[in-house]
């Protein structure tokens, strides 16, 4: 049926946005974990969506997590001389977590959340007066 297929599209969105925070999380989490510069620092996380039309061939349809990839930004050197993972010539390497950028990113996944709860809830209700017309 037709009008299930909004519940179907904005769980979509809701488990989408969902991965979304979760590695914004692990971005925000990692951002100030240090290393040498072996190269082994935390690389920062990108989620890529695309659309799911839940097979059915339609160009209207939810959303998917297509693949996660890490931020080509170069890593952060910082020269800490008196660091114990300071390399020789007194360099630590750190992610390359943009923090300001994962807290809009945060703040974004939050509020497409939110407006697909609404999207949700409004259906519902609309649903539920569309039974009582006949009362």
């Amino acid at each position: 049926m037709m009008s299930f297929s909004i519940f179907a599209i904005a769980g979509s969105a809701l488990t989408a946005q969902t991965q979304r925070m979760n590695v914004s999380a692990s971005n925000l989490a990692n951002a100030d974990s240090v290393t040498s510069t072996s190269g082994d620092a935390y690389h920062a996380k990108q989620v890529i969506f695309q659309v799911d039309d839940q097979g059915t061939g339609s160009v209207i349809g939810g959303v998917k997590v297509a693949k996660v990839i890490e931020d080509p930004t170069p890593m952060n050197l910082v020269y800490e001389p008196n660091h114990p993972l300071a390399d020789e010539r007194g360099y630590i390497q750190k992610p390359n977590v943009d923090v300001v950028g994962e807290m809009v990113n945060t703040i974004s996944a939050s509020r497409s959340y939110q407006a697909n709860i609404e999207v949700i809830n409004t259906a519902k209700n609309l649903m539920l007066k569309t039974l009582t017309l006949g009362q």
